[in-house]
């Protein structure tokens, strides 16, 4: 039975007025005191506000579990990955029945070999609430595994090392790493990235020595720039160690020989603030993705292994108005290039010693998504990509080069009575008010009309550049079977069409985020996909801020809204150089200790902007233990929410009072969050089954 959420008490924050001054500028942070993760009166708020949750949707928890079984229902339980070769030996991840972790693997030589298990998760993973397996690291030899643990999901690894050949884990644990590593030539040099402390930021590469006492790890590089992080690989031609620093706006590489972990690492190019550049190693030379000389959408170019410097870079592929060049694969006989254009991705694939007979994989889908995927073999004439889109599963698939015949290895299991032909995609353009099309891809049953009454669930992320590309998901079709209509947004703020799609999503343009999502929303309305009472929004993290905003901006749109781990705070955080990551992300939103910042930033900020009007039905997750948004930003931001709404819509924060920011580790324990976000959005429609 429903309950009357009227006559449940909900959580009222105490208010204790925190006066913040910048610029001549005063905000009141009436909750500021909720960012005390260790008080027990912030416990209690988040505690309190869980069990409200709790009982305002207990009525729901018989179409949660039904909701749970039904997408693990669709899971293949015994599934594997498709094996690669690599070094001599095939590698395999595959999970068993019943079990949430997966098992790492490998054959010598043959699939008909006697399985060797490196790692399994599930015995890992006894007595932690939380357990995730990091960054699996082989040495040249085949013999050690460097890997790292994560129990806390703070994204704080502890690297441990394990000798293949005896089975035993050594004695070897380094806290506070990114859990990544990478062996040098001698097979047992092992070099890593380590975290400041407070921030998370990983700041520092040192180089451990079989044998030796992690306190005498010896310190390689110390990036001393808190905007940059850095970090350490070595390239698919095993010739180089590189340490990487990276910001939103600047690259600056290092190499080393591998045969040489006692050398001194030289700088490949070093940074220029706004110069993007990343590189791969072939024969002697290295070719660069770069932005160089206001190549917005990238180009690449060639330079020689004694002559790394900019001055030395010749121009392979050039820049294309219209095409934004993604990344490379090199192979001994072929250079694999992925583009986008249009907003939709092409793998090109061009011979080394004959570049006129290049061509390109076809692809003849509205929409979809196609990607390189793990190509650690240098010398070999197969490419292996992935396809999906909004109706197919993703497949993995092996393509000869050299023959132009493709296998596919496999296609991604939906158990029970799926037909990809009982659904139908679109791809739709929507204008926004500035005249900007902006692309939405769509997935839907087969025989809906478009009158107006569909539930709608609108997604987007829109931010750092990252293309949220159309995608197949097992687990959506419990709401497209019941009615929903599932659509992402491709925003300004992410890469879609092009670096200049990033540009004017970021910023001083960062409102354009929002208001193509609202233009996005409107047009569905207007071409009668939904209604305003049937349509839902959906973001997580900075997608989260996006909600946050639109719910200011145009709250009478959406009759409910999904807020995962959201950035709303974002004056309060930006100002804080304490809290992880915040530096780094100047280039993404501005430093507000700048005054032009700090007002753009402000006029959006969701926090500062709630105001006494009437919002959506809401529901916020979040991790206590958070390194990317701390789970103080939705507290204060429904807690502020209550206090000022002028309507009785239902307003939730579920907090995750043991995971981050991932939320949980298990794979089907991340189904019941889902089965807890579907449930809201089902039980808003009214649909109980």
């Amino acid at each position: 039975m429903k309950p009357d959420i009227y006559e449940i008490n909900e959580p009222i924050a105490a208010i204790k007025p925190v006066r913040l001054e910048k610029h001549g500028d005063i905000r009141t942070d009436n909750y500021f005191w909720m960012n005390e993760r260790e008080n027990p009166e912030v416990i209690d708020y988040l505690n309190a506000e869980n069990a409200y949750y709790e009982k305002c949707t207990a009525h729901t928890k018989q179409l949660q579990q039904a909701l749970f079984e039904e997408m693990k229902s669709r899971i293949k339980e015994d599934d594997a990955s498709v094996p690669y070769l690599y070094n001599g030996y095939y590698y395999i991840t595959r999970f068993e029945t019943g079990k949430d972790y997966p098992i790492y693997s490998r054959k010598k030589g043959s699939l008909d070999a006697p399985e060797e298990i490196m790692f399994d998760c599930n015995v890992m993973a006894e007595g932690f609430a939380y357990f995730h397996l990091s960054g699996i690291n082989i040495s040249d030899d085949n013999r050690y595994a460097a890997f790292g643990i994560d129990t806390v999901s703070r994204r704080e690894y502890t690297l441990q090392i394990k000798d293949l050949e005896t089975g035993i884990i050594l004695p070897v644990k380094i806290e506070k790493t990114t859990g990544s590593s990478t062996w040098a030539a001698d097979n047992k040099s092992l070099f890593y990235s380590r975290k400041d402390e407070q921030t998370l930021r990983p700041d520092q590469i040192l180089k451990h020595c079989l044998g030796t006492a992690t306190q005498e790890d010896v310190l390689i590089y110390n990036e001393k720039d808190e905007t940059f992080s850095t970090y350490i690989y070595r390239s698919k031609s095993k010739k180089y160690l590189i340490i990487g620093s990276d910001s939103t706006l600047t690259t600056e590489y290092r190499i080393l020989e591998a045969t040489n972990p006692t050398g001194r690492f030289s700088v490949f190019q070093k940074r220029t603030r706004g110069l993007e550049y990343s590189i791969s190693h072939y024969c002697n030379s290295f070719y660069i993705l770069t932005n160089k000389d206001k190549a917005t959408n990238f180009q690449l170019m060639h330079t020689t292994e004694d002559a790394t410097g900019k001055e030395n870079w010749k121009t392979v592929i050039a820049h294309r108005e219209e095409t934004l060049l993604e990344g490379i694969d090199i192979f001994k006989d072929y250079l694999v290039i992925s583009e986008r254009t249009n907003g939709l991705t092409h793998i090109k694939i061009q011979p080394w010693q004959q570049p006129e007979n290049a061509y390109y994989l076809p692809f003849d889908s509205e929409t979809y998504t196609a990607y390189t995927t793990t190509n650690v073999d240098f010398d070999t004439d197969i490419l292996r990509y992935s396809y999906q889109s909004m109706k197919t599963p993703a497949s993995v698939i092996d393509f000869n080069m050299d023959t132009r015949t493709k296998e596919v290895k496999k296609e991604q299991p939906v158990l029970g009575d799926f037909d990809k032909d009982n659904y139908t995609e679109e791809r739709l353009w929507a204008t926004a008010a500035d005249g900007t099309k902006i692309p939405m891809s769509v997935v839907y049953k087969k025989g809906i009309e478009k009158n107006g009454e569909n539930p709608l669930l609108l997604y987007a992320y829109g931010s750092y550049g990252s293309t949220m590309d159309p995608y197949f998901s097992s687990i959506r079709l419990s709401l497209l079977n019941r009615g929903f209509i599932y659509v992402i947004a491709h925003i300004r703020g992410g890469e879609e069409l092009g670096r200049y799609w990033y540009e004017e999503g970021k910023l001083l343009q960062k409102k354009n985020t929002f208001t193509d999502f609202i233009d996005c929303s409107k047009f569905l309305i207007e071409q009668k996909y939904t209604s305003a009472k049937h349509l839902y929004a959906e973001g997580g993290s900075a997608g989260g801020l996006l909600m946050g905003a639109i719910m200011n901006m145009q709250p009478e749109l959406y009759n409910g809204i999904i807020a995962q781990v959201p950035f709303v705070d974002v004056v309060t955080t930006m100002l804080d150089d304490s809290i992880p990551l915040t530096t780094g992300e100047y280039d993404e939103w501005g430093n507000p200790n700048d005054p032009v910042y700090y007002d753009y930033m402000k006029s959006y900020s969701p926090y500062d902007n709630v105001t006494a009007k009437e919002y959506p039905n809401l529901y916020i997750s979040t991790g206590l233990h958070d390194s990317q948004v701390q789970y103080w930003e939705p507290a204060k931001w429904i807690a502020k929410l209550r206090a000022l709404r002028t309507n009785k819509n239902l307003l939730f924060l579920d907090t995750n009072m043991e995971a981050g920011h991932g939320g949980a580790s298990g794979r089907f324990e991340a189904l019941k969050e889902v089965a807890k976000e579907y449930s809201f959005l089902l039980d808003l429609e009214g649909i109980n089954e």
